[in-house]
């Protein structure tokens, strides 16, 4: 078993009969009290998020961790589907579960799921990924005396923030924790 200080981001722990995934921790020492970590963890089985307060010398169980590469092969209705490249097992995901990251998903983009048994608990997605534009509006001419930019549609259809000179067609890069144009891609 770890201790309270043991815990980081990424972790999944068993907290009050259930497991949770760490998002977030922090050790605090204020003035005169006693050290704690206080950590914000997610729910497997709810979804839900809480804040908790550990003594730092408190015994946490921590849960293994499976991590895998897959890639994503299609939307079924409402559920994204993701195959394992080496076996070709399929696991489905649903669009809340996803969060920001299905706006990012093409077909093969490369992923990275967690699970927890066969349960899949976490996707971690490239920093960056390519993706065409589809729909960008012409830039005025004498817009360009400074960082002028422009909003365009990408083909999964969110919406960025990008240079004038972008034209449908192009392929840019886009940063997948800020969902910021970067640069065009080849």
């Amino acid at each position: 078993m770890a201790t309270a200080n043991d815990i980081r981001k990424g972790m999944a722990i068993s907290y009050n009969g259930d497991v949770s995934i760490v998002l977030d921790t922090q050790h605090r020492t204020p003035g005169n009290l006693r050290a704690f970590v206080q950590a914000t963890i997610r729910s497997i089985r709810t979804g839900k998020s809480s804040d908790v307060r550990f003594s730092s010398t408190e015994k946490i169980e921590v849960v293994a961790l499976a991590n895998r590469k897959m890639e994503f092969s299609y939307k079924d209705g409402e559920d994204f589907v993701f195959t394992d490249p080496e076996n070709f097992e399929t696991v489905n995901m649903t669009a809340e579960f996803l969060g920001e990251a299905r706006n990012y998903l093409t077909e093969n983009t490369p992923v990275v799921v967690t699970f927890i048994g066969e349960k899949a608990v976490m996707v971690e997605m490239p920093s960056s990924v390519v993706l065409t534009v589809t729909d960008a509006p012409e830039g005025l001419r004498g817009d360009s005396a400074s960082n002028v930019q422009k909003a365009i549609t990408l083909e999964t259809g969110i919406v960025v923030q990008a240079p004038l000179f972008i034209k449908p067609g192009e392929k840019i890069k886009v940063d997948t924790r800020t969902g910021k144009y970067m640069e065009r891609a080849n």
